[in-house]
């Protein structure tokens, strides 16, 4: 049975914070479209912001699905599991935006994260949380963290900007659904090596 929670506590920050991977799901509004749960990894690249909010930063990837469905309706939820210790699973619903890179207000969030910036890189979701719960997890397996991935970051640094707007060209612009999704016009922003207090990050 699950507990909800009012806030984002700091117990509950906490173990979000140290999970090395977290599952994101949206939809679009049609209901014969396609719902979409996206598996995100890579430590420094999650962030507790506020009791109600949380953000994370966002890959260049072969689809665009999480933004395309900020875009149209907002709905996101976002779900940690304990892989080893107490089980444990946190979800937070919410109303999501899509930050994208080359605009001011990327620039600022994006120092709340302890990831270094890389080219891939390609925007931040941030997530005004709305209901917070946990549950009990006992059907999770317990596993080992063996390392992250740096697959993404490597395979962006073989690009141009000029491949990696081609990419994004080619592969972001829309949903499978075809919902809008990344505004290609946008450069990267450049690297911030800044970070504001009171943020927790992962």
């Amino acid at each position: 049975m699950a507990t909800v929670h009012e806030k984002i506590t700091d117990r509950i920050a906490s173990f979000v914070l140290s999970q090395p991977v977290f599952f994101v799901g949206t939809a679009p509004l049609d209901a014969d479209g396609h719902v979409n749960v996206a598996p995100k990894g890579m430590a420094g690249t999650f962030a507790v912001l506020g009791p109600h909010r949380v953000a994370y930063l966002d890959y260049t990837g072969s689809g665009a699905e999480t933004p395309a469905h900020l875009r149209e309706n907002g709905r996101i939820v976002v779900m940690f599991c304990a892989f080893d210790g107490p089980p444990n699973i946190v979800r937070f619903h919410g109303t999501g935006r899509y930050v994208e890179a080359g605009t001011a207000e990327f620039d600022e969030l994006r120092t709340a994260f302890a990831k270094e910036q890389t080219p891939g890189q390609r925007g931040v979701v941030v997530v005004d949380v709305t209901r917070v719960s946990d549950s009990c997890g006992f059907s999770v397996p317990r596993m080992q963290l063996v390392e992250d991935r740096d697959l993404l970051d490597r395979w962006a640094e073989r690009k141009s900007p000029e491949q990696l707007d081609d990419y994004r060209a080619l592969k972001n612009t829309s949903s499978i659904d075809g919902l809008p999704a990344i505004d290609t016009a946008r450069s990267p922003a450049p690297v911030s090596t800044t970070y504001p207090s009171g943020v927790t990050r992962r």
